[in-house]
């Protein structure tokens, strides 16, 4: 079979991009049109065709799936919740680990087993989506006929030109070109789930870290920040529909920097700095609004909605970030700080640009500015070399700290990484289980006891609704506890309320309290102040 793939390596012609019309300046929101191709008319696209999309992996994909939605439904597609009905499979992909990828080839193939036993006068074209899409297009085209499309995370706006090219040929379409600046700022997400009361908003995407055993930057391109003003006007309008919480997404969300004109907020030029003891393996760009800024500007659109913002690094966090989460109520206070291994040689092979010490030197100083901050983290077990006295040193950090939150996983190699060209994967499968597990421990121990401090205390429940297996009523507090609740006040409530709670007991994982009653998040801490500021 031939296929025709569009990567940064052998993409479009110049003649392509000569016949392509230019998009306006300050085009109109929602302009989700999909990419135009002079030899191929409208009436290809769409035609009331149905989709179906199933989506795995971080929360980025979840709203890069609210985006190509946004693109098909403009181009005549239909959203089906029904696999059987669709004309088109999307996998919404994932390559961080190669248990990510386990999961979509086989996946792939139940689909190719339906599509020549139950369906084969119909079958449904078949396209892998995301970082997945990029890493291995070739062989996800190649792979038995398993896939007729695939799709990168910069091209979603091509999309339904390749479902056409595809329709028109018996090859393989995939479309894994690279971006250096597309944010999607123009697209107004269509919600996989219309009744969520929060959301989470792409703010910027990419990342230059290039730590070693990271995908991300190959599979997701270089870091760019969407404008400011878009972000904005998009929380005022997610606000007006009775959006609760908000979470600013992206790779590496605190690196934001916004050098767009804005019409409404001049650039303050603040929270530029790095955390004190760490660097960048890359030379930082000056100027712009940094996401102190951003986090700041968000938070007045509405002070009934909470704020949170994940994936963030470590070295990202000027005091002046810390002051902004500091002295708004709503902006959470839980702050994911991504330790990944506790030892300082170990942290050099990653490429993290930090030590154990300045690690733990910036854990006492959010503590110091903001006394009732909780910390999740990730942890990586088994990375390449790693010696029983450096994992000795990761349980370490994680008994020092006692973070609120952890995801924890064993090292899965990937290609293309520094660390594939550059180390060995010498860690027995045997000794990074057993490592991972003492990790894991070590967490629900330090967790358990740090919920602790709860019981008996009073807290603010954002009300969510009901538990999926259980049906129990559920919330999330300030600091990223799901909180299980009961009493009479939830006849009250609908999702999307806060009621003031007495907490009655704690797991590792979870807080158990009684509603008390209805309130406001700004009525809530005029009652009961936050602790006393910190200071730097």
């Amino acid at each position: 079979r031939r296929h025709l793939i569009f990567n940064n390596r052998n993409g479009p012609s110049l003649q392509h991009f000569l016949a392509q019309p230019q998009r306006e300046p300050g085009a109109a929101a929602n302009a989700a049109e999909p990419d135009e191709v002079p030899y191929m008319a409208v009436s290809d696209w769409g035609q009331g065709r149905k989709y179906y999309v199933e989506v795995y992996g971080c929360q980025m994909n979840v709203s890069d799936t609210e985006i190509l939605m946004a693109v098909l439904n403009k181009a005549g597609y239909l959203r089906t919740m029904d696999a059987a009905d669709a004309d088109v499979v999307f996998l919404m992909t994932c390559a961080i680990r190669e248990k990510a990828e386990d999961r979509i080839w086989s996946r792939l193939a139940q689909l190719k087993a339906q599509r020549t036993k139950t369906r084969p006068e119909r079958a449904p074209m078949v396209g892998v989506l995301g970082c997945m899409a990029e890493r291995l297009k070739e062989r996800l085209l190649e792979a038995d006929k398993l896939v007729d499309v695939v799709c990168g995370p910069d091209a979603y706006r091509s999309l339904p030109r390749l479902l056409s090219l595809r329709a028109m040929s018996a090859d393989g379409v995939a479309n894994v070109m690279l971006s250096a600046d597309e944010t999607y700022a123009d697209i107004t997400p269509v919600r996989l789930d219309a009744n969520r009361i929060s959301v989470h908003l792409s703010v910027m995407r990419g990342c230059n870290n290039m730590c070693s055993f990271c995908i991300v930057p190959f599979t997701r391109g270089t870091e760019r920040s969407r404008d400011i003003d878009s972000i904005v006007e998009e929380v005022r309008v997610l606000s007006q529909q009775g959006i609760r919480e908000v979470t600013l997404l992206g790779q590496n969300v605190n690196s934001y920097r916004d050098t767009s004109q804005s019409g409404a907020f001049e650039t303050q030029g603040y929270g530029a700095d790095l955390s004190r003891g760490f660097s960048t393996i890359y030379r930082r760009k000056e100027g712009g609004r940094r996401f102190a800024e951003l986090l700041h500007r968000v938070a007045q659109v509405d002070p009934e909605m909470r704020v949170r913002f994940t994936s963030p690094h470590p070295k990202d966090f000027p005091d002046e970030l810390l002051y902004v989460i500091r002295d708004n109520a709503n902006v959470c206070r839980n702050i994911h700080l991504p330790l990944q291994s506790g030892s300082t040689s170990c942290l050099e092979r990653m490429r993290r640009g930090y030590s154990r010490e300045a690690f733990l030197d910036l854990v006492r100083h959010i503590r110091k500015v903001i006394p009732d901050v909780t910390f999740s983290t990730d942890v990586i077990a088994g990375f390449c070399g790693e010696t029983e006295a450096e994992h000795t040193d990761t349980v370490g950090v994680m008994r020092e700290v006692g973070f609120d939150m952890a995801f924890m996983f064993a090292y899965s190699m990937r290609e293309r990484t520094h660390a594939h060209r550059k180390f060995q994967d010498d860690v027995p499968a045997d000794a990074k289980a057993r490592r991972l597990q003492e990790i894991i421990d070590t967490f629900h121990v330090t967790a358990r006891k740090r919920n602790q401090r709860f019981v008996g205390t009073q807290g603010l429940v954002l009300y969510e609704g009901l538990t999926k297996r259980h049906a129990r009523p559920f919330g999330s507090d300030d600091h990223g506890h799901k909180v299980f609740l009961n009493g009479s006040v939830l006849a009250d409530l609908k999702p999307g309320d806060y009621v003031r709670v007495f907490i009655d007991s704690a797991t590792s994982a979870s807080l158990s309290a009684t509603a008390i009653k209805k309130t406001t998040l700004s009525a809530y801490y005029q009652q009961f102040p936050q602790p006393e500021f910190g200071v730097a």
